[in-house]
Parts: C-alpha cells; sequence; structure tokens
C-alpha cells in the first residue's frame, strides 16, 4: 500500500524516468544500426574501388605484365601505365590498412596472402621499392611483414 502511494505523489517524475531510459534505449539502438549501415557501406565503397582499379586490366590487356612472373625488367623496363596501376594498388591497399586502424574488418590470412603472392612479382617489388619511401613507417612495416 505504501508504494501505490508513493507512485501515486512521484507518478510524473517515474514517467520522466521511464521516458528518459527508454529514449537511452532506443538511441543505443539507432547508433549500432547506424553503425552496422556503415560499415556495410564501407565494406561496398572498398569493394568498388578494389573493382575500379582491376577493371583497368580489362580496359588495357597489357597491364596484365605487372602479374606476371618470369619478366626481365633489364630489358623490358616498367612502363608509366604499369606504375600507376601498381601505385593505385598500393594506395588502396593503404586506405585499407587506415580503415582496418579504425575498426574495418578484414580477413587477415587472406590479406596476408595478396599482399606476398602480389609484391612477389618482379614490377609491384620494383614499384613498391620505389615507392614506399614515401609511405608512412607502420605501413611499410604491415606491407613487408607479409614478404615471403
Amino acid at each position: 500500500m505504501a508504494i501505490l502511494g508513493w507512485m501515486a505523489g512521484k507518478w510524473f517524475d517515474l514517467l520522466q524516468t521511464v521516458s528518459i531510459l527508454v529514449g537511452f534505449a532506443v538511441t543505443t539502438h539507432t547508433i549500432r544500426a547506424d553503425t552496422r549501415e556503415r560499415k556495410i557501406q564501407n565494406l561496398f565503397t572498398a569493394t568498388a574501388a578494389h573493382r575500379e582499379i582491376w577493371a583497368n586490366l580489362y580496359e588495357h590487356p597489357e597491364l596484365a605484365r605487372i602479374l606476371g612472373t618470369e619478366i626481365d625488367l633489364g630489358a623490358h623496363p616498367v612502363t608509366i601505365h604499369e606504375e600507376i596501376l601498381v601505385h593505385s594498388l598500393i594506395l588502396h591497399l593503404n586506405a585499407s590498412f587506415k580503415a582496418r586502424k579504425f575498426g574495418m574488418e578484414f580477413n587477415d590470412d587472406h590479406v596476408a596472402t595478396d599482399i606476398r603472392e602480389f609484391f612477389a612479382r618482379p614490377i609491384p617489388l620494383h614499384v613498391w621499392n620505389k615507392s614506399k619511401e614515401f609511405q608512412s613507417d607502420d605501413f611499410v612495416t604491415f606491407v613487408e611483414s607479409h614478404f615471403a
């Protein structure tokens, strides 16, 4: 009976408290949903950027040489177009590396395999060695930690 008497005198305070708690719960749910939506959108954006870079191989088949493993760079040096494509891939990898630092999730095993296999090829390794001095130390360490 005392509780009912207390509630009768404090109903407005109780209503305010419940309203505030419901507001917090709704806000928490909205923030979580927005965060999940942003992560999905970021994944689609990264995938689109990746696809756009690699589409250059379809548009310019001569660029496929960057994937070759038996290339004599002394006899056939890296072309400017090959260098630009590899630089684009390095910049994309760097952006992904930074996004990972901010919480974007990647499959570490797949990333390690991609880095190792890509930079095991003569043209990407040549371009990397030229451009790594312009990259941050932590990014260089990250990339080179995946070399065989």
